[in-house]
């Protein structure tokens, strides 16, 4: 495993244990602040194609050795469908995307990606057999045409998924049924992992990866306030059952790269100012602003990741 630790933000700076931890592991360090203020949140085309060759650059030669990369707030999380794509390049068979997260990350967006709109391009990728996400509780789901959602790939059955807990979802179009919901009443009504139980979940989850390979990402907003604390509105998954999951999966499948986020950092935006006054408008709506002190956040996402490295580090040697 090659273990990457990409400096988008002041996040994983802030957790001196873990990235001693990760140091010490064999990680290598990418420090791309600036361009971090270029992408938080959205970018164009150009300038994550930019990012991504300076990654690529900067890496040590790996071959086919799976990445494993922690990257500080979940505003970056489009930065996964440039670490997916190397991922798919570097090995020859179709990959499941295991995504857990309290959003599903679905909704259109033109001219570049969106840390809301990325699933859309991982489920263009055909290398990709697969999407299931994992956890979500947001309010995404709540008429999600409205939002934007782009709710063809669940009738297509290459997107599942399994919110942690969520009532339906009203719609106006016909998906029809699938693996991770039914239609009826002009709603969604989705197989919730709270309904079939956390147990239970597990086996039908493993049921539903028919690739021998798999890509994981995580974005720890999936989890509840007592184990991750985030730029987003958090879901109620437990860390404890979240390892449950990834060891399930990786004891069966192969981890061809993972990707972790969801760690707070103060927003900072760079750009033109029309550009950094729409990003600014958009997380004064969409985020939440009450926060921990600066010593529980670090705490509370340092356990985390340390946990999470730990289990992950375990299946993708």
């Amino acid at each position: 495993m090659q273990l990457l630790l990409l400096h988008l933000d002041d996040a994983l700076e802030l957790q001196p244990d873990f990235v001693r931890a990760c140091k010490f592991a064999g990680a290598y360090q990418y420090f791309g602040k600036n361009a971090g203020q270029q992408v938080r949140l959205w970018s164009k085309q150009g300038a994550l194609d930019d990012l991504s060759r300076e990654i690529v650059k900067n890496r040590p030669a790996t071959g086919k050795t799976p990445q494993l990369c922690f990257m500080g707030s979940g505003d970056f999380h489009h930065i996964t469908a440039l670490l997916l794509d190397d991922a798919l390049e570097r090995q020859s068979s179709a990959a499941t995307l295991i995504h857990f997260d309290n959003h599903p990350d679905w909704v259109k967006f033109d001219g570049g990606l969106h840390c809301g709109s990325w699933v859309n391009s991982a489920l263009a990728n055909p290398s990709i057999q697969k999407v299931i996400t994992i956890g979500v509780c947001s309010h995404d789901l709540r008429s999600p045409e409205r939002k934007g959602a782009n709710l063809h790939w669940l009738g297509d059955g290459k997107l599942e998924l399994y919110p942690y807990e969520h009532p339906p979802s009203r719609v106006l179009a016909d998906y029809g049924n699938g693996a991770s919901y039914r239609q009826e009443g002009g709603a969604l009504h989705w197989k919730s992992i709270a309904e079939i139980g956390e147990e239970n979940f597990i086996d039908h989850m493993l049921s539903r990866i028919r690739t021998e390979a798999v890509y994981v990402t995580i974005d720890k907003d999936v989890l509840a306030a007592d184990d991750a604390v985030t730029n987003w509105d958090q879901g109620r998954m437990r860390l404890p059952y979240l390892l449950s999951l990834i060891s399930e999966i990786g004891s069966r499948h192969r981890i061809i790269g993972a990707d972790v986020i969801g760690d707070y950092s103060t927003p900072s935006y760079a750009g033109s100012l029309r550009m950094q006054f729409m990003k600014r408008a958009e997380i004064f709506i969409d985020q939440p602003r009450m926060r921990q002190g600066a010593e529980t956040m670090r705490n509370i996402n340092s356990a985390a990741n340390h946990a999470l490295l730990e289990v992950l580090a375990e299946y993708m040697e």
